[in-house]
């Protein structure tokens, strides 16, 4: 098993930011920016987190994390840390993992995973903390009680910018980023690098103009955590009626969530506080009767509003999470988006910073990530008109319902839902059967002992993955050896399918053996279209 670590020397010290204050400004300090922020860090990069809140609000919106997140954290090492202890899911766990499409509970979610837990509980206000010490721990700044409030990207031209190019703003470029607190003192920091992570409403994504494209709210939702007066006689679980939804996760003894979804028109104002009063008016409105609550921790607004971002990247400036796309929170899967955002990022970013990222690198993050969320967009506007309360929608709910008892149309809509199902376009030949998907993380046994490919990923370097002891392989990667890693090992149990695999720090493949021969001709040009020219 090789030992985790930085893979770099981290950037800084005299010159190592570029005169900057620091090499990477994350803008938010959320899960994805404080997971983003440990990427980087592991990877050498100096990076500060700077986080509008004071302190931490404690509020879990989001708590559910899908199987390709939890394959994405397992391979960093973070999937048992991101659960407390009474959500934790066996690692070995297999039966039915039953989810929903629209409200319809006709998923069976593990007929579409060959590693792993279905699902896993993790709230968010807890998994932010776990990633936020950790990016600490290697050498993350967090900076609370910062909000952004002005934002100079300097030397960049942004005239006849296109992906991919160089501009100006590519040399030694920093971005200036004005700083306000809750005292209204400011301050200035410079980065060579911002990421805003910094949610719908992002400062990054207003402040730098990148256009936040899509369809407009037509549902009112509301959402808080409450006190039942009468537990036992709420409507628990997902109600709906003519009138809309009511959806509780009734705690006899504690503090229950509730939301209400109202198909009738979007939130007057959509910025304006919530009262217990318009949340219990809302419940008793839909539920067609009293449902006695107090004691509210918090209480939210939201809407079905589709939006993403038209680039993911603006010269120095990236766009991750809520701040690159929103959506309607249907199957949870706004979360699993941003943290996948995360890790798609962290290496190429770290790469770019390191100066051996080949041309076009970092384009790439726009490329991979901008169609998986749209496509998620695309998913969740199905599923808000599915869920449209009026009676008229009850025919239409009943045929999927029958539907979704195919296999075919399980298997299609779980994969969706759970993320199993991407795959990113790397170039590989056509024949290769692992070229952009995620490589399953089977046992391995190696000189040093068991392991498994989850766990030789844990310091996100690239790995080659030897499976026969073939030196020729270690000759075609040796001019990558600052950059690579090559590993030698043999299935412990299971089939690999091929004799060697070319994964990146994210876990995707891109290239494998053939069967009949080495193809090192193929090996070569993968290593070098996405590791840099051999030796730089």
């Amino acid at each position: 098993m090789r030992a985790t670590g930085h893979s770099a020397a981290r950037t800084g010290g005299d010159g190592g930011t570029g005169g900057a204050d620091t090499e990477v400004a994350v803008v938010g300090g959320g899960p994805v920016g404080t997971l983003l922020a440990r990427e980087l860090a592991l990877l050498g990069v100096d990076v500060t987190v700077l986080e509008r809140l004071p302190k931490p609000d404690g509020v879990s919106k989001a708590g559910t994390l899908h199987a390709r997140t939890a394959q994405t954290l397992d391979r960093r090492g973070l999937l048992e840390a991101v659960q407390p202890g009474r959500y934790t899911a066996a690692r070995g766990t297999r039966g039915p993992a039953r989810f929903h499409f629209a409200s319809i509970f006709e998923l069976d979610l593990s007929r579409v995973l060959d590693e792993g837990p279905a699902i896993v509980g993790s709230p968010q206000a807890f998994a932010q903390e776990v990633f936020a010490a950790d990016a600490v721990r290697l050498g993350a700044r967090l900076m609370r009680d910062a909000e952004l409030v002005g934002l100079d990207e300097e030397g960049h031209k942004e005239e006849g910018y296109k992906e991919g190019e160089k501009g100006e703003g590519e040399g030694d470029g920093r971005v200036r980023l004005r700083l306000r607190s809750v005292s209204g003192a400011e301050r200035t920091l410079t980065a060579r690098w911002v990421v805003g992570a910094d949610g719908a409403r992002s400062a990054v994504r207003r402040l730098s103009g990148i256009r936040f494209l899509g369809d407009g709210p037509t549902v009112a939702a509301l959402m808080g955590e409450v006190r039942l007066l009468d537990p036992a006689g709420a409507p628990g679980g997902w109600q709906r009626t003519p009138r809309g939804w009511t959806l509780l996760w009734v705690d006899p003894h504690g503090t229950s969530r509730v939301c209400t979804y109202d198909y009738r028109g979007p939130h007057r104002d959509r910025h304006s506080p919530v009262t217990l009063d318009e949340l219990r008016g809302e419940v008793e409105r839909i539920a067609g009767r009293p449902v006695p609550m107090d004691r509210p921790d918090w209480i939210a607004r939201f809407s079905d509003a589709s939006l993403q971002a038209e680039r993911y990247r603006k010269g120095r400036i990236l766009l991750a999470g809520d701040a690159a796309h929103v959506h309607f929170p249907a199957g949870g899967q706004g979360v699993n988006l941003g943290l996948q955002d995360a890790v798609n990022l962290g290496w190429k970013l770290a790469a770019e910073i390191h100066g051996w990222a080949p041309d076009g690198l970092l384009d790439t993050y726009h490329a991979e990530r901008h169609p998986v969320a749209a496509a998620v967009l695309h998913n969740v506007k199905a599923q808000v008109a599915l869920m449209d309360p009026d009676p008229r929608t009850d025919a239409l709910r009943e045929l999927f319902t029958e539907l979704m008892r195919f296999d075919e149309v399980n298997a299609y809509l779980s994969t969706m839902i759970t993320g199993t199902g991407v795959t990113y376009p790397v170039g590989g030949r056509a024949d290769d059967p692992l070229a952009g998907r995620m490589v399953p993380s089977l046992p391995l046994k190696t000189a040093e002992g068991p392991t498994s490919l989850a766990e030789l990923l844990h310091d996100a370097r690239p790995l080659l993955l030897d499976l026969t002891g073939d030196t020729a392989l270690r000759t075609v990667a040796a001019p990558w050896a600052g950059r690579v890693t090559v590993v030698t090992a043999t299935p412990a149990a299971g089939s690999w399918h091929t004799d060697a695999v070319l994964v990146r720090p994210d876990g995707y493949a891109l290239w494998s053996a053939r069967a009949d021969r080495r193809d090192t001709g193929s090996l070569r040009t993968a290593l070098t279209r996405w590791f840099g020219p051999a030796g730089s």
